[in-house]
């Protein structure tokens, strides 16, 4: 679904392919696993078109801390709740026994946001991340970590963790913020998670944009320049695509050239990283690859 006349089909850069031979089995062993230990991928919440490659080549998005979101983003597939289940206590262990049985080198760990659990859920969001160094000692962890109302206590928890990669989306441009993000949500307070978490330690930070949804060129620039400016290292821009009809719209869709455009700028103005193109999502894995070894060199280096 989208907000373009029905007649209009999706261009041609926008099909993916399903996995096939060992990649179908890889990605059949990580769905079939994830459900045995009762575990959310935002892979599947959230229905990433990138399911299939990114499965299928051994890459997953776990989503603790349960798949019922205290927030309601016009934008965002994931189901909504005022309040969640109970935080399941043994998921930091079966979070770190699934990353060990899949032998991953680099995971990314999201959420949901849960308002309704006192710190956010940070407590339970560090656990997991100290269970997966602790099982899997070789393996990288990015986190996508929610706002915590700007809390700068409950960041911290999580950056005391150390994961190797501290990301939050500021989701899109600051004009739009307010018709995309959930009311409790901002585009100010989410650079200030990003500025706040490199005060704190974090040593690389990430954020990603969505377009397509009625922004200009120069405002993704802007939003560009905004991140770099609170030390964001890497970036990641992708087309919105409409999970229903009861999400918000779909105004165009963005072209490769235009993409290419951002990439080419993002590089100018100092980031480390830019994935920018139709399919790419904040947790991408030819991001994740890049990100892995750009990290490897710098411990190498040193």
């Amino acid at each position: 679904m989208n907000g373009l006349p029905p007649n209009v089909r999706k261009p041609s850069w926008l099909k993916v392919k399903l996995p096939t031979g060992d990649r179908q089995s890889r990605y059949a062993k990580i769905k079939n696993r994830a459900r045995d230990l009762g575990l959310s991928t935002v892979c599947e919440e959230a229905q990433c078109p990138n399911i299939g490659e990114c499965w299928g080549g051994g890459t997953a998005t776990f989503m603790v801390m349960g798949s019922d979101c205290t927030r309601g983003c016009k934008f965002c597939a994931v189901n909504t709740m005022r309040k969640g289940p109970p935080l399941d206590p043994e998921e930091p262990h079966n979070v770190a026994v699934a990353i060990s049985e899949m032998e991953l080198d680099y995971v990314v760990l999201t959420s949901v946001d849960r308002d309704d659990v006192e710190d956010g859920g940070s407590s339970h969001f560090a656990a997991c991340i100290e269970a997966i160094h602790a099982r899997n000692p070789q393996t990288m962890v990015e986190v996508l970590i929610p706002d915590f109302c700007g809390n700068e206590e409950h960041i911290n928890k999580v950056v005391q963790a150390s994961p190797e990669v501290l990301a939050h989306n500021v989701e899109c441009i600051e004009r739009l913020t307010s018709r995309v993000r959930d009311r409790r949500a901002g585009y100010k307070q989410s650079l200030e998670v990003l500025a706040g978490a490199k005060r704190l330690g974090a040593q690389y930070t990430k954020s990603s944009i969505m377009v397509g949804i009625g922004e200009e060129l120069s405002e993704v620039l802007e939003c560009m320049h905004d991140l770099r400016e609170v030390g964001v290292d890497f970036l990641t821009l992708g087309q919105y695509l409409r999970p229903s009809a009861k999400h918000m719209p779909l105004e165009r869709f963005v072209t490769p050239e235009e993409f290419e455009l951002y990439e080419t700028e993002g590089l100018r103005m100092g980031f480390t990283y830019v994935a920018s193109g139709p399919l790419v999502r904040s947790s991408y894995k030819a991001g994740e690859f890049f990100i892995h070894r750009h990290i490897q060199n710098q411990r190498q280096a040193l």
